[in-house]
């Protein structure tokens, strides 16, 4: 059989986009080695221009040192698909909603130019997670949201959430191939059951009920989206001690210039309510946006201080072309932006150890994989563990009571 690497940029939905691919091969064998593939998927991300130009770089690359055909699916197919068929860089496009016809495009002898449909409803059920020990749970795809900076409601349609009973079946049987870790994402996850009836507190209490389930994790969630039904489950055991709220700012202005939901003084209450119950709280930021002045830094860091915060994902404004912010006068030059970034992050560093230091109980910890010496894992928090031990541990949940605190992750023998 004929060999196909995927090469996979961008988000969890991307990751589990790619799984199922590999899951629907019957006449193409995988390939981890790109050498050796005679079709190379690339599964893109176009969230910025700076994404796009990552994937052309990798097809650069690919035409330098292989002869394999590519193929093009992802958010990129949208945006960059077409233009780069009619140049030839790649031997075909198609859409998310294509992706279980994989071995028949794969067989494509001509090129070919297959969007899909942006409303499709993913029916696909995954089995297995190529190495890896937790999985990926897409519920639902696409976002209604029209954030200023954002190309992704365009290239992943409106929000629609996944059949409910194709998601309990494929928990189930991942469960049962020995997954205990399930982290449900899509492109809104806390969009989850807005128009069936449903809801993201519904589907976990559900998920929580199929045996082997030991812990759910969430992909990126809105504040507005953590309400009184989800607040409810925060003591249960099976929530993973760690949420990702995505507020992209803290300071009004600039969440008005976003064309953002949240409000920063909501934004605060709930976190100090999360807090109370000893959870660890990320968040996505973004730093440099047009309008971004010195005054409304200097405030936006001030409330950052005032946020229980352990985790981030915070990157520099990157321009994206057909969005509303790419029609803006850009105030902050790179490298101030850069200052700013470095700015954040030490103060969130300096957050994260004060709360490993600040909890005194044990851990629950899945090991994910060993580099040298480490095994390595994360903890409910989501906080890394570096762990010593004569064992094979890979794989496996162990209890930890006793850990050094480091900077960056906790250290402990086993």
């Amino acid at each position: 059989m004929k060999k196909v690497y995927f090469k996979t940029f961008g988000c969890r939905t991307n990751l589990y986009d790619s799984q199922v691919m590999m899951g629907a091969l019957k006449e193409h064998e995988i390939t981890q080695n790109e050498a050796e593939a005679d079709t190379i998927v690339i599964n893109s991300c176009t969230v910025t221009n700076g994404a796009d130009t990552h994937v052309r770089s990798y097809i650069s690359h690919i035409e330098k040192t292989a002869s394999a055909k590519i193929l093009l699916t992802g958010c990129g197919a949208h945006t960059k698909g077409e233009s780069l068929l009619a140049s030839g860089r790649v031997h075909g496009v198609f859409g998310q909603s294509e992706k279980l016809k994989i071995d028949s495009l794969l067989s494509e002898e001509k090129p070919f130019y297959d969007a899909g449909d942006l409303n499709h409803i993913d029916e696909a059920v995954v089995d297995d997670f190529v190495g890896k020990s937790r999985a990926f749970i897409k519920i639902q795809e696409g976002c209604d949201f029209r954030c200023s900076y954002c190309i992704i409601p365009f290239v992943r349609g409106s929000a629609r959430s996944m059949n409910e009973s194709k998601i309990l079946e494929q928990i189930t049987r991942l469960a049962l191939n020995g997954f205990g870790e399930f982290i449900l994402t899509g492109t809104n996850v806390g969009s989850y059951g807005k128009k069936t009836d449903s809801s993201m507190a519904k589907l976990m209490k559900k998920i929580s009920k199929i045996r082997g389930v030991r812990r759910i994790r969430l992909g990126s969630v809105e504040p507005i989206q953590i309400d009184d039904e989800f607040k409810e489950l925060l003591d249960e055991p099976w929530l993973e001690k760690h949420l990702h709220i995505a507020l992209q700012h803290t300071s009004p202005q600039m969440l008005r210039l976003m064309n953002r939901r949240n409000v920063y003084k909501q934004d605060k209450e709930l976190f100090d309510i999360l807090a109370s119950k000893d959870f660890a709280i990320g968040t996505d930021f973004i730093i440099g946006h047009p309008g971004e002045s010195e005054d409304i830094w200097t405030e936006a860091m001030q409330n950052v201080h005032n946020l229980p915060l352990t985790h981030l994902h915070a990157f520099s404004y990157s321009k994206r072309d057909g969005t509303a912010s790419a029609t803006m006068k850009l105030d902050v030059n790179g490298k101030l932006a850069k200052e700013r970034l470095h700015e954040l992050e030490d103060i969130v560093k300096s957050k994260n150890l004060e709360f490993r230091k600040a909890f005194n109980g044990e851990l629950e910890v899945l090991i994910e994989s060993k580099k040298d010496s480490f095994f390595i894992g994360y903890d409910q928090h989501f906080n890394k563990i570096l762990v010593e031990s004569n064992e094979d541990l890979l794989g496996n949940w162990i209890n930890i009571k006793n850990y050094e605190r480091r900077e960056g992750f906790n250290y402990a023998k086993f």
